[in-house]
């Protein structure tokens, strides 16, 4: 939940995929362990009325980046939030074994739309009191699928996956199940949050506020801010079509992080648009407006 703000646009669409019946969310996740980070996350599943939902915050080593237009802050000083600090967070690791463990075989889509340190320290993590089987074997038999905002296809360098580069090496060489990436090029055509911010019927929203205070304060986001995690989180519940179809293979990460693919195998794929992008645009914007079910 930051440095970017797209991370809002994205939890603002799962909590309203989640209202319409099409996903239940089962814990919200932070890949970075800057002060409030989970403080943030209540914020967002407070306001859609779902305060309860779990939120993991890594409590080993992770980023602490965070935004430097200041809408955390913002948010946490205007809006309503339980947890107060990290440590009333759970380990993100122990929380993640916690939900799998008790989910049906196949049955969780991950969705990452950060970095993958916590990934990596659930596939190193061993058997404990929720599950006697070690991190990789417990994904294997609950997950169904990981989608990633990660990467840049079919090459270059891409932040996600920059920011911790052992990690991201890890699990893309490791993760026993299908992995589906939104590439930054997918993202990058989508435009986001002007529809919002100009809607006067939607205040006192936290959504809304974030656009409101970030669009501004960027020359490249005067059309809208760039839609990288919200692509990811669409095709997570949604699905690809109309807008995608897949290219199979297996992503190669170098030391530096430049992103190579490889035409080898079927279990990892990438998004290649098959539609004009303004199409998902209207889509991903109209699902901002999303207000909360009381």
């Amino acid at each position: 939940m930051g440095p970017d703000y797209d991370d809002v646009g994205a939890i603002a669409m799962l909590h309203a995929f989640a209202d319409s019946g099409d996903a239940k969310i089962l814990a919200t996740m932070a890949s970075t362990k800057y002060d409030g980070v989970a403080c943030v996350l209540n914020v967002f599943n407070t306001y859609f009325n779902h305060a309860n939902i779990p939120i993991g915050v890594p409590k080993r080593n992770a980023l602490i980046l965070r935004d430097w237009q200041h809408w955390t802050d913002t948010l946490i000083a205007k809006y309503p939030h339980k947890i107060k600090n990290n440590k009333q967070a759970f380990d993100a690791v122990e929380l993640y074994r916690k939900i799998l463990s008790r989910q049906p075989a196949h049955n969780v889509t991950i969705v990452t739309i950060g970095f993958l340190t916590n990934l990596k320290n659930l596939l190193e993590s061993k058997a404990d009191k929720y599950s006697s089987l070690d991190g990789k074997k417990l994904v294997e038999e609950k997950v169904k699928q990981l989608v990633c905002m990660a990467g840049k296809f079919p090459e270059g360098y891409e932040f996600n996956v920059d920011k911790d580069i052992p990690a991201s090496q890890f699990v893309f060489n490791n993760w026993p199940t299908d992995i589906l990436f939104s590439g930054f090029e997918i993202g990058e055509k989508i435009k986001s949050g002007l529809a919002l911010i100009n809607n006067s019927a939607i205040n006192n929203s936290p959504v809304k506020d974030v656009f409101k205070i970030c669009i501004p304060m960027a020359k490249e986001d005067s059309a809208g801010r760039m839609s990288w995690d919200e692509t990811a989180v669409m095709v997570a519940v949604k699905g690809i079509w109309p807008y995608y179809h897949l290219h199979h293979g297996h992503i190669q990460v170098a030391d530096d992080g430049k992103i190579t693919w490889r035409d080898m195998d079927k279990t990892q794929a990438y998004l290649v648009e098959i539609r004009p992008s303004i199409e998902a645009e209207k889509f991903i914007n109209k699902t901002l407006m999303h207000q909360p079910v009381k």
